[in-house]
């Protein structure tokens, strides 16, 4: 009996083990982009700033072209979590374009799954 009783503790166990491994929850997968003017280094606010594929000639996704006005810190948020999906390695590099008024200034992001990647553009 007491083989019986070990057998099925050691069963529940690993089912158990096997099921908060499974469903974990996804972390988000954000992108930040502050945008500053070159010559000061003050924080630009209400940037338009344009997230899209560093290869425009591959076939890309609808859901990686991204476009947000910076906050009155001249920073942009972008939210990649319907694009990632858990299992997938990597999410995508990006070009990054910011405009505000006559100035504009371009960069590059490198999205990565389940973490906070930031870039910085200066705009002149």
């Amino acid at each position: 009996m007491k083989i019986l009783f070990n057998k099925t503790l050691i069963i529940l166990s690993v089912f158990s083990l096997l099921l908060n491994v499974g469903c974990r929850k996804k972390k988000d997968t954000i992108a930040t982009v502050t945008v500053t003017y070159k010559a000061t280094g003050a924080a630009v606010e209400n940037a338009k700033v344009s997230l899209s594929p560093s290869n425009p000639s591959q076939q890309v996704d609808e859901r990686v072209n991204k476009t947000e006005n910076t906050n009155s810190s001249g920073v942009a948020y972008f939210n990649y979590n319907d694009l990632y999906q858990l299992g997938a390695a990597g999410v995508c590099i990006l070009n990054v374009k910011a405009v505000k008024d006559a100035s504009s200034g371009t960069g590059i992001i490198k999205i990565e799954e389940e973490k906070t990647t930031s870039a910085g553009v200066n705009i002149f």
